[in-house]
């Protein structure tokens, strides 16, 4: 039987869900700006596709992990929201239930270490360590010419974007990623 604890912390993380699944919405979307595939080359592919995806949500993580309350619970919010629509995805994708969750443990795992070698550029606001470990990741270290060095300029300067938004606008599940175009000037 869960403790009074455990109900709080159940009830507080349900009390950003909508939030959560709104802010990554918005990552969704802002990931699936063509440019990334037609300009910078980035792969078409599921595993590219969930890189980009990965990125933007890391921003919003990233974000909300360094903010006072709500922020830490909205970070998770965030993620769960992630988790869930990747299993979800997998599922309508036909993976069978018995390999879904390894596959989304293995997904965890790639956004986890993402997270690690983009947090330390991104706050030190470092666009050559910060592109390099682009490459690694997003290009498997196959990246096009000069491609990792503008997609670093764009998560600078929407990580900067994002860091100018309210917390109680986040939380109200409200983010406004710029365009590329935008991003990038």
């Amino acid at each position: 039987m869960p403790g009074l604890s455990s109900l709080r912390n159940l009830r507080r993380h349900n009390r950003h869900e909508r939030a959560g699944f709104a802010l990554y919405t918005a990552a969704v979307a802002a990931a699936r700006d063509p440019w990334f595939y037609a300009t910078l080359l980035v792969p078409d592919t599921l595993d590219g596709r969930f890189d980009l995806v990965a990125l933007h949500a890391f921003l919003l993580v990233h974000r909300l992990q360094a903010s006072p309350a709500p922020g830490p619970d909205l970070s998770q919010a965030v993620f769960d929201a992630m988790f869930s629509d990747m299993d979800y995805n997998l599922r309508e994708l036909g993976v069978s239930d018995l390999r879904v969750g390894k596959r989304v443990r293995a997904m965890w795992e790639a956004f986890h270490g993402r997270s690690m070698a983009y947090a330390q550029p991104l706050d030190a606001a470092d666009p050559v360590a910060l592109a390099a470990a682009l490459a690694r990741n997003v290009w498997r270290g196959e990246a096009p010419d000069a491609s990792p060095e503008r997609l670093a300029a764009y998560v600078l300067s929407q990580s900067a974007n994002i860091a100018t938004q309210s917390l109680a606008e986040l939380a109200a599940g409200k983010v406004l990623f710029l365009t590329t175009r935008d991003a990038l000037r």
